[in-house]
């Protein structure tokens, strides 16, 4: 007979020799091809793409830094305890080590938090470590055989290109592995040839990064077979908790919680790390990119209202990074000073037109008196590029200043009681850059609350102000590129500050009468006798005119000198830098992204609307030309049959009676084929016209447009507008 006859259909295979390739070659092959961008070499070559990439990668790597540096000591806490504890409970059976980390309530946005410690661990050869998601282990059996598999299949395990026959031999092991091979008792056989006799024993850690997610029971039961095995095995537990310790009370009940021997590590709270960025990341000033404050404000609230994922909210200013440089080569110059000064000379015409059309270009152009040099600007390219150092220098300058005054502010009104513009520095800079903020009546309350404030208590406050803004332009501003002219314009107006602080500070508290010329006028013109007043109206305004009169003559020198530093403070640093965006230097939208309907179209989705027009128009998403229509009511026969249910949905009234929607929707299939209309009358429906009408009303049902109605059997229920 011939091998490749069968009695049933089958496929044959002829090896001829062949042998199964090495992974760790195909690996290594796979690594040592470089990935290429998505972007065409004629994008990436622009000099947009290069000031894009090189803004980016710094502040990537600055965020990097800044996470490892924020978890960098919950995570050395975590590993000196699965390193730590196992020779710490070694006689002690039956009792689990376990960690509860409490990561927030954002679940995948921690998940790089596990991955860190498994490096790590790895890293120092101290474990190995299994994780376990819930949706892995919604049985016992499930769990058991996730778990022994993983600890003993362990990819992530360094591999040491020296020792290629013992690699080679795992590589062996891993593959004749099987699921119904993963028990305790082969688990215990690897652990006893491959760890015993150790001078220091491996750690078997076990991972439930999504604790609230796993079955109760389940989890039980997984709790009590690794405490009972704890005395053979090392394991050691460790709970990604993102609500509270409850959680893990409520779960585990005694003779569960009894079997373990639970630590708990807190990391830092969602809102904490996200200050942190925004002060030393997105505020900071070495970087010349800038949101606008509506842009600012959008992506906070997305975190403080939505996910709390600072994750997402690192995509979303990467999106915004992306939009501000890839307008054109022109945004190629929101670089730093000296780079800005090298593309002006690759720019071409179209980008100067580009530069012109900036909102804050037509000002900058009727404020020239000279006509020739307005025709000039308009007209001549190299003329303009002449004069973008200056403007460009201006610009950096301005925000520069900006943010030294905003360290100024924040220590200035950020503690005041109930905090009237905000207690955040982000708080702050959104509501500097979005309007006047002189004109808000929040800081008309704030200028009062510090000018009823005793004089001991302002001294202080000030002066604190002073040293936190000029170790602010130490550390951060000196070193910057343009930092020495930012230091000396902002060290003189501290400089004023601290000599009329010293007259508030000497300044006495008794009343003195101001020698005015209101005096002369009071004077001349002296109040009447209140026993001779005449009428009630009469009384009133002599009483207010004496109340007025005693407020502006009857103050004390201390007050003088308080209104006096105020108004300067108001004047030199609050009126002078801290102003909006419609009154920033010309060409600021170069360093500044304030796009927020873009970003709101592309990061916060809108399934509503997407829905609405796949099912009001397919070729929209498909592409196709079956489904192309000419005007948005048209329905066609070769539309999906979801779709023509939507469209004759949407001609009905709150009641949808299903045989006139069956009816209509036969009428729309049968316009597009002639010959059913002659071989099936209009009593009866055909059965795959009837199956196919059921099966897209029950899809309109599940997409939530329609209910059945429970009054009228025969009637549909619209739920939509």
């Amino acid at each position: 007979m011939d091998p490749t006859i069968s009695v049933s259909k089958g496929c044959f295979v002829y090896k001829n020799g062949a042998t199964r390739a090495n992974k760790r070659t195909g690996s290594k092959r796979k690594f040592s091809v470089s990935t290429t961008s998505l972007l065409g070499k004629e994008l990436t070559s622009q000099p947009f793409y290069a000031a894009y990439s090189e803004c980016w990668n710094q502040f990537h790597s600055h965020i990097v830094q800044l996470q490892m540096a924020s978890n960098a000591r919950t995570l050395e806490e975590l590993v000196d305890f699965v390193t730590g504890e196992r020779t710490d409970n070694m006689d002690s059976c039956e009792v689990l080590p376990t960690a509860a980390l409490l990561t927030g309530i954002n679940q995948p946005d921690h998940l790089k938090q596990f991955e860190t410690l498994t490096q790590r661990l790895h890293t120092q050869k101290a474990a190995r470590v299994c994780v376990l998601q819930s949706r892995d282990c919604t049985t016992l059996k499930a769990a058991v055989e996730s778990m022994v598999y993983n600890l003993i299949d362990d990819q992530s395990e360094p591999v040491n290109l020296d020792e290629g026959d013992e690699d080679e031999g795992r590589e062996r092991d891993r593959k004749r592995l099987r699921r119904t091979q993963c028990t305790m008792k082969h688990l215990h056989s690897w652990h006893a040839n491959n760890y015993a006799g150790g001078d220091k024993q491996i750690a078997l850690v076990v991972i439930l990064p999504d604790f609230e997610c796993f079955n109760a029971s389940v989890l039980q039961d997984f709790i009590l077979i690794l405490s009972a095995q704890c005395g053979r095995l090392p394991f050691v537990l460790v709970l990604g908790v993102a609500t509270a310790m409850t959680a893990v009370h409520s779960t585990l009940p005694y003779h569960v919680s009894s079997k373990i021997k639970l630590r708990v590590f807190q990391t830092q709270a969602a809102p904490t790390g996200l200050n942190e960025l925004l002060d030393q990341v997105l505020l900071s000033p070495k970087y010349v990119f800038h949101l606008s404050g509506k842009a600012f404000k959008f992506l906070t609230h997305i975190f403080l209202y939505y996910d709390f994922s600072i994750h997402g909210f690192i995509q979303g200013f990467k999106y915004c990074l992306m939009e501000h440089y890839f307008a054109g080569n022109a945004y190629a110059l929101c670089a730093s000073y000296s780079q800005a000064l090298v593309r002006i000379k690759q720019l071409t015409h179209e980008d100067m037109e580009t530069i012109r059309r900036l909102p804050s270009f037509r000002p900058y152009v009727e404020q020239i008196n000279d006509c020739k040099r307005i025709i000039a600007v308009l007209t001549d390219d190299d003329y303009l590029k002449k004069k973008l150092p200056q403007l460009l220098r201006d610009c950096l300058l301005h925000f520069m200043l900006f943010r030294c005054c905003l360290e100024f502010f924040t220590e200035l009104v950020g503690d005041l009681p109930r905090c009237p513009l905000g207690r955040l520095r982000r708080e702050l800079y959104v509501n500097c850059l979005s309007k006047p903020i002189s004109e808000q009546p929040e800081y008309k309350e704030c200028w009062q609350m510090l000018s009823f404030m005793s004089k001991a208590e302002f001294v202080a406050k000030l002066g604190k102000c002073i040293t936190r803004t000029e170790l602010f332009l130490s550390e951060q501003i000196a070193p910057l590129e343009l930092g020495d002219a930012c230091s000396d314009l902002m060290r003189a107006k501290l400089q004023a500050l601290k000599q009329l602080l010293d007259d508030v500070e000497l300044a006495t508290m008794e009343l003195q009468t101001a020698a005015t010329e209101a005096d002369s006028l009071t004077t001349e013109a002296p109040l009447s006798d209140l026993t001779q007043v005449a009428s009630r109206q009469e009384l009133k305004a002599q009483l207010l005119l004496r109340s007025k009169q005693d407020k502006q003559h009857t103050t004390s020198e201390f007050s003088r000198a308080l209104n006096k530093i105020l108004a300067l403070i108001e004047s030199d640093l609050v009126l002078a830098y801290l102003r909006p965006l419609q009154q920033a230097p010309p060409l600021h939208e170069i360093y500044v992204f304030s796009d927020i309907a873009t970003v709101r179209r592309n990061i916060i989705g809108a399934p509503r609307a997407a829905l609405h027009t796949a099912l009001n128009n397919p070729h929209f998403y498909m592409q196709c030309k079956c489904c192309e229509l000419q005007e948005q009511s048209q329905l066609a026969s070769t539309m999906p049959d979801l779709s023509v249910v939507y469209k004759l949905h949407l001609e009905c009234g709150r009641m949808i009676n299903l045989f006139d929607w069956l009816q209509a929707f036969r009428a729309v299939l049968r316009t597009g084929d002639e010959q059913e209309e002659n071989e099936m009358p209009l009593d009866q429906i055909d059965p795959q016209i009837q199956a196919r009408f059921t099966r897209a009303v029950a899809e309109l049902q599940f997409l939530g447009y329609i209910k059945m109605s429970k009054r009228k059997t025969d009637h549909a229920t619209r739920l939509t507008w």
